[in-house]
């Protein structure tokens, strides 16, 4: 098995190797994967919650699976609750409201479903989207979409990193960014 490349960033005083994945051809993400990660977990949810202490929000979103770990670890930082929105529906969701989204990592489009019992957190609430990456935009396109069905307004949006062109997210509380890897 041959090496694989990687980027190096540094995130809330956290250094990681980053492997780089082609996601189509001649175009290669570094990709940050969370999941089991604790102590950049830890930090990244410590710096986004003092960066978004002038922020007014009631409740923070995001969708399964990887951000999960940020998302809890911020609730805790913050004293916010935090709603996910899963991508396949199971019985006990009851009326659950859905939107659909095309994830960079997956090139599929994926279907982002909110739980019926989650609609009443969001309506009337000011809502902060929360993401581990943002990258094309799709996944936070899908979860406004789920926000304002269910009667809450967009406050803002926070991710550990930013990916792509850096103007488009200038909104974005972010703690860095990922430039994408053309051959």
């Amino acid at each position: 098995m041959s090496k694989r490349d990687t980027y190096r960033v540094k995130i809330a005083g956290v250094t990681r190797d980053l492997p780089l994945f082609e996601v189509k051809p001649g175009l290669k993400i570094a990709v940050l994967n969370i999941l089991g990660d604790t102590e950049l977990v830890e930090a990244s949810a410590k710096a986004l919650a003092e960066k978004l202490q002038g922020m007014t929000f009631d409740v923070m979103v995001t969708a399964e699976a990887k951000s999960i770990p940020l998302i809890h670890a911020l609730s805790v930082a913050t004293g916010k609750p935090y709603v996910v929105f899963r991508k396949s529906y199971k019985p006990y969701m009851g009326a659950a409201l859905q939107a659909e989204t095309l994830s960079i990592t997956t090139g599929k489009p994926q279907t982002l479903i909110l739980d019926e019992k989650d609609i009443a957190r969001l309506d009337g609430k000011k809502v902060l989207l929360v993401d581990d990456v943002i990258s094309t935009g799709s996944t936070l396109k899908g979860m406004e979409a789920l926000v304002l069905k269910a009667g809450g307004a967009i406050a803002g949006y926070a991710a550990i990193m930013t990916e792509g062109d850096p103007d488009i997210w200038r909104e974005v509380v972010a703690l860095g960014h990922l430039p994408l890897f053309a051959d």
